[in-house]
């Protein structure tokens, strides 16, 4: 018995040609059809093809070509199209919103409004839905991360602390606010490295690594500053921290390493006015 994944990408063959498009091979869900909108130029029958695989408005599996914002298990900043007295219906890049009930939302979601959701199949009725409600869906094991790794992030919430973020698609992560060098919000995605992995799961993240290679790259990013700047960089270790996160968006410590490194290296020289290219 082989099923298709519904609210995924599958990877089907053709099997019959029509006037409105082409029918794939779904298994034992039977044909599926893929829109003569969606069909790539030159396809033929006995070509294998990669679909997403979703309901369309009768219910019925339908196939496109198309790359939603989100699919099954993901989680996703989606905008809301509509709402009628139902829920509200977001747009996820296909003709067919997906769909966000009442019971599913932390308050009442707005039309042209944005919100974090997680994408699912709903157990009762297998249909696709979206829910706000996004610790619900956020997996309270701790992770096998390791200091530095890098990890994806979806920024999900600001906090008193910082910004909430969901990591990797799967866990709770906080970035404090000593972490943010630069404008961040909700909904941005972004690399983020592990600073730990708390006794309850949740992780604290950074938005930039630490230790020595860290500085090596910061260290050139500064070099190619002065260079660009006629060898001159009217910054230095009396700056104040918060004039470096604008400028460089690094912490004062990081800048402080990185003038070490280049001076170490004899390609710059320090005064009171700033930093200078050797020679």
């Amino acid at each position: 018995m082989r099923n298709i994944r519904l609210g995924d990408y599958n990877t089907l063959t053709v099997v019959k040609e029509v006037d409105f498009g082409l029918y794939l091979d779904g298994y034992d869900d039977g044909e599926i059809l893929l829109p003569t909108r969606y069909v790539p130029e030159g396809t033929k029958v006995g070509d294998m093809l990669e679909v997403f695989i979703y309901l369309d408005q009768d219910e019925r599996l339908i196939a496109t070509t198309l790359h939603p914002l989100a699919k099954t298990g993901d989680f996703a900043y989606l905008e809301v199209a509509w709402v009628n007295q139902h829920g509200a219906f977001l747009d996820w890049g296909l003709m067919k919103d997906l769909f966000c009930p009442f019971r599913e939302q932390k308050k009442k979601m707005e039309k042209g409004m944005k919100y974090i959701v997680h994408v699912h199949l709903d157990d009762e009725s297998y249909r696709m839905m979206a829910s706000a409600k996004v610790e619900h869906f956020i997996d309270p094991t701790p992770p096998a991360y390791s200091h530095n790794e890098c990890v994806d992030l979806l920024i999900w919430q600001k906090t008193d602390l910082g910004f909430k973020a969901i990591v990797d698609n799967r866990y709770q992560g906080l970035i404090y606010k000593d972490q943010i060098y630069d404008t961040i919000h909700t909904g941005d995605r972004m690399k983020g490295y592990v600073n730990q992995v708390r006794s309850d799961g949740k992780i604290d993240i950074m938005l930039q690594p630490t230790g020595r290679q860290h500085t090596i790259d910061f260290a050139d990013t500064l070099l190619d500053y002065i260079i660009a700047h006629q060898g001159f960089c009217p910054y230095g270790d009396k700056t104040d921290a918060d004039v470096i996160n604008r400028i460089f968006k690094v912490s004062k410590k990081t800048f402080k390493r990185a003038i070490g490194d280049l001076y170490k290296r004899r390609v710059i020289e320090i005064d009171e006015k700033g930093i200078s290219l050797v020679g």
